[in-house]
């Protein structure tokens, strides 16, 4: 069964919002352990970075896996 598009939207959104959420409070934990002080600001940017990355990753592995498919 294939995935509809506004399914496929939600999931996506879905994925950016947690993304961004758990990379945000992972740093607000480990930047303070590792002696890191980041000001809220940039920890929000260093967040959204990371969220970039990460779903670069996604698509391109998504889309890799894909071509080897039937």
């Amino acid at each position: 069964m294939s995935q509809s598009h506004r399914l496929s939207l939600l999931e996506a959104a879905t994925n950016v919002v947690v993304g961004y959420l758990l990379a945000f409070a992972t740093q607000l934990v480990v930047f303070p352990a590792v002696g890191l002080n980041v000001g809220l600001q940039d920890n929000l940017k260093i967040s959204a970075a990371f969220v970039a990355v990460s779903l670069a990753r996604s698509y391109l592995l998504r889309r890799l896996f894909a071509s080897c498919g039937p």
